[in-house]
């Protein structure tokens, strides 16, 4: 009987140790760091590892040297959402800033059993493959990636294209030098970009009296009548201001495209109305954002 007793007691023992140290390996973190180079700053390993837009050396147009060196260390998983409800994937941090033409390395640490991915948009296509600087690795692992960011002030949305994950909470943005419009629904940061509204509803509060026997709407076309001399000083504001500007501009231009090819150019053309186009629409989402609070 007592020997019966002390091999079950040893089996116990060894099921128990086995458990405890399989859970210390399966949460070990991983380091990703043999990947191939399949050309165009696109590495990857066997084990589900992957950088795409690797770039050390190529300087984007308007940088004509490194400004810094910088590192960032980002940590990924669900642990990180307590702090935010309604999440269910987050980052340890959720801003990044770094100088025009800075050389940024990335560590990326993914603490979930899950895929996750660190990825950037909006980068100059002719250099970075689609735009884009991706780290991604599968359970828990870490994998680092290097980049260098254009000479523009901008901020870039940095997120996981996983389905869903950007949507639950795993979302930031890395600033260049002063940056542009901030993205929505960064956690801890901005509004966002639907804000829940319990209250009522803006068209249920207003209530239009009309006369009798008058057609739907006559009563909205007497209100805010359309003042006749608004066009015309818009139009001769409008002259103005690019009278002044224009030559400003040109000489802008003409000093920042000197060296870039046809392509370059045409690429920088293309960001900067994109930047200009965020810009505007993330006023217009701040004014809808206040009219609807009140």
């Amino acid at each position: 009987m007592a020997r019966y007793t002390f091999t079950l007691l040893g089996a116990v023992l060894i099921t128990m140790t086995g458990l405890v140290f399989g859970a210390e390996k399966a949460d070990q973190i991983v380091e990703h760091n043999m990947l191939m180079n399949h050309g165009g700053g696109h590495l990857m390993d066997m084990d589900g590892g992957m950088v795409m837009g690797m770039n050390k050396d190529t300087l984007p147009p308007g940088c004509t040297r490194i400004s810094e060196d910088a590192s960032i260390t980002v940590r990924a998983g669900h642990k990180y959402t307590k702090d935010f409800p309604g999440t269910m994937f987050g980052l340890d941090q959720h801003e990044w800033r770094v100088k025009p033409c800075t050389r940024l390395t990335v560590t990326f640490i993914n603490e979930d059993h899950i895929r996750h991915q660190w990825m950037m948009h909006g980068l100059p296509k002719f250099i970075y493959d689609k735009g884009m600087f991706h780290l991604e690795m599968t359970g828990p692992a870490k994998i680092t990636g290097t980049l260098i960011l254009p000479a523009e002030d901008k901020t870039y949305l940095v997120h996981c294209d996983i389905a869903q994950h950007m949507e639950k909470g795993m979302k930031g943005q890395l600033i260049v030098g002063n940056g542009s419009t901030p993205f929505p629904s960064i956690p801890g940061l901005t509004d966002f970009a639907i804000p829940d509204d319990y209250g009522p509803k803006v068209a249920d509060s207003i209530k239009v009296a009309l006369p009798a026997g008058s057609a739907p709407g006559s009563a909205l076309s007497s209100v805010n009548p359309t003042k006749s001399g608004g066009s015309n000083g818009t139009f001769l504001l409008g002259l103005i201001l690019g009278a002044i500007g224009t030559p400003f501009a040109i000489t802008y231009y003409r000093r920042r495209f000197e060296g870039m090819t046809q392509d370059e150019v045409i690429q920088h053309l293309l960001t900067s109305s994109k930047s200009i186009f965020d810009k505007i629409l993330g006023l217009l989402m701040t004014l809808v954002s206040k009219v609807t609070k009140k």
